[in-house]
């Protein structure tokens, strides 16, 4: 995922830049460059869509694989709970001192 995020980046500032670079000038070539601007944010709006979907199901993958644990172990998830709970107590309490 990282490298979608990098991917994304690219794509955006490459398309500022072409579009920078038309606003610079006027015409056809000015047109041109717009218009591959345009595709390039297209690109990186289909691109962010994509992902999006990837992680939304990959959540509902994650949630489900929880939920079958947390019921076929609820002791062990309570014990957990209640140590990491313990935990960040203690935790908290030591900032305060």
């Amino acid at each position: 995922m990282q490298d979608a995020g990098t991917d994304m980046k690219a794509l955006v500032r490459d398309a500022q830049a072409l579009l920078s670079a038309a606003a610079a000038l006027t015409g056809e070539k000015a047109e041109e460059l717009r218009g591959r601007g345009m595709d390039m944010l297209d690109r990186a709006l289909g691109k962010a869509g994509s992902y999006q979907d990837q992680a939304i199901e990959k959540g509902k993958e994650l949630a489900h694989t929880a939920d079958v644990y947390v019921k076929d172990n609820p002791w062990r998830t309570v014990v957990a709970a209640a140590g990491v709970g313990l935990l960040v107590g203690m935790l908290i309490s030591r900032q305060q001192q």
